[in-house]
């Protein structure tokens, strides 16, 4: 970038976008660069599922806090909270009450950051410690001092959440939110721990006959259009347009070692990647 001076005398910031508009499609592509910043390379995000994990209780949460707490010393963590069945209910009263989406997302905000408080208490005697969105930027700071950071992953579109293509729940809730903020950091993995081994053609708790899929593609995933899926559908768009993170892994948190093998790198569930 350099100055300029007009014919009045004034200066100006020469750039790439000046006097440009910002919707022409030829600007955007030029925009990109093959190379992103990456702040937190070695960085794991962990999402616990909120209705799958952490509704449990003590029986399936307290073994993956284990795990967590035997893992923290070889990988760099962060863990993010699912919303869960509060949440679920949360939406049906006020989708009853005809609130708009905003306001469901804003809701499911607020108990998504009820589980991350209760994760970073049990957390609390190995260095959890809870903290809020604008916290990421001391990430590496907390990381340096041994803590285990817990956030909820509800993303903070909040009121500003934009209207979905059915319904009126948002569609941007917390394995979007995991996923982004992997994205922005530049993590090494994102892992969404649910209570399936992973993704299946169907609900594999309503159809017996659904398939496990080991591994797919993110474009043939949502070229598949599944009637159900384990994850949601803005997640799996942000990840078909990623420039850091190339893959999102689920693993079934209620077999023991699970988590483990995914930070060693293993795929002990399902692995949906971009080419």
């Amino acid at each position: 970038m350099t100055l300029k001076r007009d014919e009045t005398g004034r200066l100006h910031i020469q750039t790439p976008l000046m006097a440009e508009s910002l919707m022409d499609k030829t600007l955007l592509a030029r925009a990109d660069s093959e190379q992103v910043f990456r702040l937190l390379p070695d960085l794991s995000i962990i999402k616990l599922g909120g209705q799958s994990i952490i509704d449990r209780g003590a029986k399936v949460i307290l073994p993956l806090m284990d795990e967590i707490v035997a893992a923290r010393a070889a990988h760099p963590l962060l863990v993010m909270t699912g919303g869960g069945t509060r949440s679920r209910h949360a939406y049906a009263i006020a989708i009853d009450l005809g609130m708009p989406t905003g306001v469901l997302a804003k809701l499911g905000a607020s108990i998504s950051e009820q589980n991350a408080l209760m994760i970073s208490t049990l957390l609390a005697p190995h260095g959890g410690i809870k903290i809020a969105h604008d916290d990421l930027v001391k990430l590496p700071a907390y990381l340096a001092l041994g803590s285990i950071p817990v956030m909820h992953a509800m993303p903070p579109y909040s009121l500003w959440e934009e209207p979905p293509d059915l319904g009126r729940i948002p569609p941007h809730r917390t394995d979007s939110g995991a996923f982004l903020t992997a994205e922005v950091l530049g993590a090494k993995r994102c892992i969404l721990v649910k209570d399936e081994q992973g993704l299946y053609t169907a609900d594999p708790k309503k159809d017996p006959q659904a398939e496990f899929i080991p591994e797919i593609e993110v474009h043939a995933l949502l070229a598949l259009d599944l009637a159900d899926l384990a994850v949601e559908r803005a997640m799996l768009r942000a990840l078909s347009n990623s420039r850091s993170v190339r893959e999102v892994l689920i693993v079934n948190g209620r077999v023991p070692g699970a988590l483990t093998r995914a930070l060693q790198g293993e795929n002990p569930g399902t692995r949906i990647y971009r080419e």
